[in-house]
């Protein structure tokens, strides 16, 4: 795990100040070493920067940018089966001077070209450079877990694993884009590829951008796809039996998991008591004499507490397990770092618990695995059991009569309706059951559950509203043979809120304590099983993820699983009302909101009235606002 930054400059006007302080600006993410290369060329200077985080070959000879030939690399994230590639072109032809993946990466070009990312079972995100062709070859890992932001304007390109190393370039145009802005509003972060600055782009999940830098371009060539989780989606389902089915998803999930432990350096779990990190450490430890280290977090006086129910599962799976109790206190004092990390707008408040949980692990560990995507894969949230439930009863109410009761309800405010208007979130849920009688189909049940704000009141923070960016949450790439409303939302997630909200809180809350943070349910091959399995199988009669849990029966009883999902729930009506007041003040206020010029005071201060007059259900809106805000302030945007 690393950090990588760099530019190639046809204005040839960056020099070795500006790469060095591109590249020290992540070394949160690499503390053990760094590297930096330039070359200069009639047509422009190339910088590459590394920041060092030692997993694999912890020698010099694993030291970036590293070259092999004409050939340079620049690279973050760890390819799991390295080993068995570098045999593979051992018999080819090659030798090795190194035991680094990233040594292997570079042969594996050579050899294949740009196919090799097909032969990959990693997370990665890194540049090759060839000086001989002067080409650029950029990779991002299928699922998105390792991040790659890129900008090109004015004869300059720019790449980096996270913004904040742009900003340390002067040529670098801090012109917000408007669009992504009213995407964060909606969905708490900026969907990829958008970004949140002008001319610049997330490289999306399993894409590639190749360029020549021999002269400048007018604009960069369109990212191509090399994996799409949609070619799984849209493939005939398996007819084996469950118990055929369950057998095989365990041996791929074995597979996948026992390569995420490998690693020259200490390697942990984190383990919260629910089914996706018990399904991970019991497949891992039943086979181990030695025991795993697990870690779980609490901060027991704001009520977020798993420890109690992780700590059973620890004994009755024999892990070395460590429980982590912080105070609110500590908790809070975390608010201020978040627009530092997370450099783009991001709303997450679960990045805070997950954070604390990185930062303590890092004492004992230098690895962590991390259960996400468990409920993207085998339908584990409860917006799966609210499409399910409610989908086609809302279908099966006749056109004009959902129509009519919707013409109604915008004639009838919520407020004015007595006892009921009182209850919390009464009002949000009263104008989204409106726009779902209109279109109760899978597509507007999908946006209704996903975003905070609709299209309408979003447009609202805006003067003249910008264009709505285009997004994942409105593919229409599940082929209508193989559609089913579970199938489509679980698609969208994986392609959405698992990448722009999960990922994201992962990458950069484990790497601001310098951890590596693994994700064993993203191994492609899973999905790629998981996607073609019967809807029953994995959720049956009300039952979410129902074969993981029974492939985790096998190893722990149900007694020990069976409660309700917690998740990192942050008490933010509380906060930001006690805590948080001070905060909420100093960033939201007409000054500040008007000098920025980028949202309508009058829209905003309704969110923050609404909210401290009582209305509860605003906390997530107005928390949107302050991080929004708090970022604008700590990069000056």
């Amino acid at each position: 795990m690393c950090g990588i930054a760099g530019y190639i400059d046809f204005n040839c006007q960056s020099d070795p100040v500006i790469l060095d302080k591109m590249t020290d600006s992540l070394i949160h993410r690499g503390p053990d070493g760094r590297g930096t290369e330039r070359f200069t060329t009639a047509a422009a200077t190339i910088g590459l920067g590394h920041r060092r985080l030692a997993i694999i070959d912890l020698s010099e000879h694993g030291k970036q940018p590293m070259q092999f030939q004409e050939w340079w690399i620049c690279f973050n994230g760890e390819i799991y089966n390295y080993a068995e590639i570098k045999a593979e072109l051992v018999v080819l032809g090659h030798t090795f001077r190194s035991n680094s993946d990233t040594e292997m990466i570079l042969h594996a070009y050579a050899q294949w070209g740009e196919q090799c990312v097909s032969k990959f079972i990693g997370m990665f995100a890194f540049v090759i450079i060839n000086v001989e062709k002067q080409t650029v070859f950029c990779a991002r890992d299928r699922a998105g877990v390792k991040p790659f932001f890129y900008y090109f304007h004015d004869g300059l390109f720019l790449f980096a694993s996270e913004l904040k190393a742009f900003h340390a370039h002067p040529q670098f145009r801090k012109e917000i884009n408007p669009s992504a802005v009213q995407a964060f509003l909606q969905y708490g972060n900026v969907p990829t590829p958008h970004c949140i600055f002008q001319n610049a782009n997330k490289l999306s999940p399993g894409h590639t951008l190749t360029f020549s830098y021999s002269v400048q371009p007018e604009q960069l060539p369109a990212p191509v796809q090399y994996w799409n989780v949609y070619d799984a989606y849209n493939q005939p389902k398996q007819s084996l039996s469950f118990e055929e089915a369950k057998t095989e998803t365990e041996k791929i999930m074995q597979s996948a998991f026992n390569y995420r432990m490998v690693a020259d350096v200490p390697v942990g779990i984190f383990l919260s008591g629910g089914y996706d990190s018990t399904s991970v450490t019991a497949l891992l430890q039943k086979d181990r004499t030695e025991k795993l280290k697990t870690f779980t977090i609490g901060v027991p006086d704001i009520g977020l507490n798993e420890a109690p129910y992780a700590k059973d599962i620890a004994a009755h799976l024999g892990t070395d397990h460590t429980e982590i109790n912080c105070t609110q206190k500590e908790a809070l004092e975390f608010i201020h770092d978040l627009p530092f990390y997370y450099d783009e707008p991001y709303a997450d408040s679960s990045a805070i618990p997950t954070m604390l949980v990185s930062k303590m692990a890092r004492k004992e560990v230098t690895v962590a695995l991390s259960a996400d995507a468990g409920d993207e894969i085998f339908a584990g949230y409860n917006r799966y059991d609210y499409l399910m439930r409610y989908g086609k009863k809302l279908e099966r109410i006749p056109s004009p009569a959902r129509k009519t009761i919707a013409g109604l309800m915008d004639i009838i405010p919520a407020n004015s309706l007595p006892i009921i208007r009182n209850k919390y979130n009464f009002h949000n849920r009263y104008e989204k059951l409106k726009g779902l009688l209109r279109n109760p189909s899978s597509e507007n049940i999908m946006l209704s559950l996903s975003q905070q704000f609709t299209d309408q009141q979003v447009r609202n923070f805006f003067g003249k509203a910008p264009e709505i960016a285009e997004t994942w949450y409105s593919s229409k790439e599940l082929q209508a043979e193989f559609f089913s409303p579970l199938a489509y939302m679980m698609a969208i997630d994986y392609q959405t809120y698992l990448l722009d909200d999960i990922l994201q809180k992962v990458d950069r809350a484990t790497m601001s304590a310098s951890l590596e943070g693994r994700e064993p349910f993203l191994d492609h091959r899973i999905i790629e099983w998981a996607a073609t399995l019967p809807d029953a199988y994995k959720y049956k009669d009300g039952e979410k993820k129902f074969i993981l849990k029974e492939i985790v029966h096998q190893y722990v009883p149900k007694a020990l699983l069976d409660r309700p999902k917690m998740g990192f729930a942050i008490p933010l009506a509380h906060w930001l009302v006690h805590d948080l007041r001070e905060i909420v003040e100093e960033h939201i206020n007409q000054e500040r909101i008007t000098s920025d010029g980028i949202l309508n005071w009058k829209e905003v201060q309704q969110i923050k009235d609404k909210f401290y007059s009582g209305k509860k259900e605003y906390d997530v809106k107005l928390w949107y606002l302050l991080m929004f805000q708090m970022w604008m302030k700590t990069w000056n945007a």
